[in-house]
């Protein structure tokens, strides 16, 4: 067994409990291949500086790969006795080369390297769940064709409130998703600085160049200030944030689909492929995925809770609780990865019940704003229109009829310019087909939107 690097201020042997303690190279594995690629970053850069020879850069470049390739074939074999996956690749190129591996950690500690790794990583995961979520965006985009035309009631309080078109449902869900890409964006810029250089906390004497290794490994500059660079797990609360609102917004859209498809609303069927059934009533459909990427969603938001609580108490530079750190942010990654691979599936091949639909579409009065909004441009104040709408649709309550079943005689009661006008109001049809402000569930601001979309995801 190759002996820790940092073994030579010690005389005793480590507690093997303490060893198996330490260990973090159970779960930080993952980073092989960034640790890597930072290390040959590292080492291009020592050469460029007079710190390696070309060739010793090119042993130590050449051997870093083929380590890497034993590591992703299974071929390499971890030992808690070295901690975590950082000791592993150097003990094992200095197992291979001698004082030419000894070298590679010149001006470097594991601190801005870990730190190194791990934005890294985390960049090539962002970049992959904004990817998955473009993916979504666009399921909820190209089925919008399929759905034209179909009016769904929309909710508050999960009360009916207004109609609506199928399409504003989906094109709402882009605009989350949207937002969602954004915070990932922004994330981005913020962790797109090279922490390499910073060394433990104070930097080195050495003639290193920092520049040359941030433009190596494409961040957009060194960071800044090597105390702030050891400690810092900002970007790692911002991710994880980020991905705590994207879980937000899966799980409601898995939520109301739950209920959709539930034999009391009986609005939306989903396909075999993504439901279970039970194992002991035979009729049941079980929409298990949606309900699976509802209660995921709760690990997601806890990892941010879990960082922010670790990084709370922590004084200036690097503290060993920080090795804590990648348990919740893999976790997070891994689930929200989970669930975005599936979602697109299920939206493309989700129905909507549309004769379920139509059946109850009348229910709720669904038309009532419409017709408050009628008197409003008669000039009825607003608050005597709502109050005078409220009250007639308790009459039809009482009554068992919908607000377009009362006569023209009626309506005139409460207000003499009405005519028959009112009628083109009433309705769900009707209601959905007159919204007209920007960004409504009405035909022209729903086909605008759709048009955007489409455009925005090119799928125009």
């Amino acid at each position: 067994m190759a002996e820790k690097p940092w073994g030579g201020r010690f005389d005793g042997e480590t507690d093997p409990r303490v060893e198996a303690f330490t260990e973090s190279i159970s779960f930080d594995h993952r980073l092989a291949a960034v640790d890597v690629r930072g290390s040959q970053a590292h080492a291009r850069m020592l050469a460029s500086v007079g710190l390696l020879t070309e060739n010793e850069r090119d042993a130590i470049v050449d051997q870093l790969d083929v380590i890497l390739s034993e590591i992703t074939s299974g071929q390499f074999a971890f030992h808690v006795e070295l901690e975590d996956v950082h000791m592993h690749i150097e003990s094992a190129l200095i197992e291979r080369l001698g004082d030419i591996g000894r070298k590679l950690h010149t001006a470097r500690s594991r601190n801005d390297q870990v730190s190194t790794d791990l934005k890294l990583y985390v960049r090539d995961s962002l970049d992959t769940i904004d990817g998955l979520l473009l993916e979504l965006q666009r399921a909820f985009v190209s089925r919008s064709e399929t759905d034209l035309g179909v009016i769904l009631p929309a909710y508050t309080h999960l009360q009916r409130a207004q109609p609506v078109q199928a399409i504003q449902y989906w094109l709402a869900y882009c605009e989350k998703f949207a937002r969602d890409r954004g915070r990932l964006a922004d994330c981005r810029q913020r962790l797109n600085v090279s922490p390499l250089g910073a060394a433990a906390l104070a930097g080195t004497s050495l003639p290193i160049d920092r520049e040359q290794t941030a433009n190596d490994l494409g961040f957009d500059a060194p960071a800044g200030n090597s105390l702030d660079i050891s400690s810092d797990r900002d970007f790692l609360v911002e991710f994880t944030s980020a991905l705590a609102l994207v879980a937000i917004h899966l799980s409601g859209w898995a939520e109301e689909w739950i209920l959709w498809c539930s034999t009391e609303f009986d609005m939306i069927s989903l396909p075999d492929a993504y439901t279970t059934g039970s194992s002991i009533m035979p009729q049941k459909r079980n929409p298990d995925v949606l309900e699976l990427i509802r209660g995921k969603s709760a690990r997601v938001i806890a990892a941010t809770n879990q960082l922010m609580v670790l990084l709370k108490g922590l004084p200036l530079a690097y503290n060993r609780d920080l090795q804590e750190d990648k348990i919740a942010v893999f976790d997070a990654i891994d689930t929200t990865v989970a669930c975005l691979e599936l979602a697109p599936a299920i939206v493309n091949t989700a129905r909507l019940n549309i004769d379920s639909i139509a059946d109850r579409l009348e229910d709720g009065f669904l038309d009532a704003t419409a017709l408050m909004e009628y008197l409003i441009r008669l000039q009825v104040p607003m608050r005597t229109a709502h109050e005078t709408v409220g009250r007639l649709v308790a009459r039809c309550e009482s009554d068992g009829l919908k607000l377009a079943d009362l006569t023209l005689e009626q309506f005139q009661e409460i207000h003499a310019s009405i005519d028959e006008s009112i009628f083109d109001v009433l309705g769900t049809t009707n209601a959905v087909a007159i919204l007209s402000s920007q960004g409504s569930g009405g035909p022209d601001p729903v086909s605008h939107s759709l048009a955007h979309w489409q455009q925005t995801l090119g799928l125009d």
